[in-house]
């Protein structure tokens, strides 16, 4: 089997296992709060690559975790993905119609439905780590929690998010769009590869070179995703595309044109590999990963 082949294999390994834990940790519900759960559920089972899920479980089995532990610790990281994605879509920030092809979940249900959805899933992430189930010791588990809290708020995701609104209204430079999407994206990538070291109680040295792989990979997949909304196809995609440009906002794209950051997108892959030469074939999955992330079409 070539390398791309069990790529393949895991990934859809890894995103059936989530979604079935997933499906149980937002059941379907009845009463006056059925609709917010069926919200929730909208969105998670959207489809899309759960990247970060197989982030979290391929760099855990790297230390030897066990894939039930991983397991939660992805589900709780695809919760703040999807409530990322929910209040993203909303008319106050990017005003989106669709998402992987669906109507976005403020035109599926309404608006104030979506707002409470993408609360329900942040804070159900943390409820899952807090858990025993999650890791028997409470010192990880507590390691969890503080991390994922920085990369989803003001210093990660939610600061980023500000800034790419700031952004609409000044011109950035590459240094200013590359800490943009450090914090918006790049930040629960990051945390998500991570996490397999903190689950497996790894020393700080490994540590950082998960971290410095996924902080390459997070640009290079931003970089592909710049790349796929101004040259993809909005069918593939699931959502519109070329809504960046016509907004003038801040990205590789816009700043180096499509062919430096392909190339720049290349760079980054090949420089997150070499990150990960220590683990030898332990990181096979992870560096296959790299090269995918710049070669998709959606």
């Amino acid at each position: 089997m070539s390398s791309k082949d069990h790529l393949k294999e895991a990934m859809v390994d890894i995103s059936t296992d989530v979604e079935k834990l997933l499906n149980r940790l937002i059941p379907d519900v009845s009463g006056d709060e059925k609709q917010l759960f069926d919200a929730m559920r909208y969105v998670v089972f959207a489809g899309g690559k759960r990247l970060r899920p197989f982030l979290v479980v391929a760099s855990s089995e790297m230390f030897g975790v066990d894939r039930s532990v991983a397991m939660r610790t992805a589900a709780a990281i695809e919760c703040v993905h999807s409530y990322s994605l929910v209040h993203d879509d909303l008319p106050a920030m990017d005003d989106d119609e669709l998402r992987r092809g669906k109507l976005t979940a403020h035109l599926e249900f309404d608006e104030a439905t979506a707002i409470l959805a993408g609360d329900g899933l942040q804070t159900l992430a943390f409820e899952i780590l807090a858990d025993e189930a999650s890791h028997p010791d409470p010192r990880v588990r507590l390691e969890l929690i503080r991390t994922l809290a920085q990369a989803s708020g003001v210093h990660g995701m939610v600061g980023g998010q500000m800034i790419d609104l700031v952004a609409e209204n000044k011109t950035l430079d590459l240094s200013g769009i590359t800490r943009l999407q450090q914090m918006k994206t790049g930040a629960l990538i990051c945390y998500s590869a991570e996490a397999g070291a903190i689950l497996g109680k790894a020393d700080r040295h490994r540590r950082h070179l998960l971290y410095g792989y996924a902080k390459d990979l997070g640009l290079a997949f931003q970089i592909a995703d710049d790349l796929l909304d101004h040259e993809g196809d909005a069918t593939a995609m699931g959502k519109a595309t070329g809504k960046d440009t016509e907004r003038g906002k801040a990205t590789f794209v816009a700043h180096l044109g499509p062919e430096r950051a392909r190339q720049q997108a290349r760079i980054l892959a090949d420089q997150a590999i070499e990150h990960l030469q220590e683990f030898g074939e332990k990181a096979a999955l992870l560096n296959s990963l790299a090269h995918y992330v710049i070669d998709r079409q959606n």
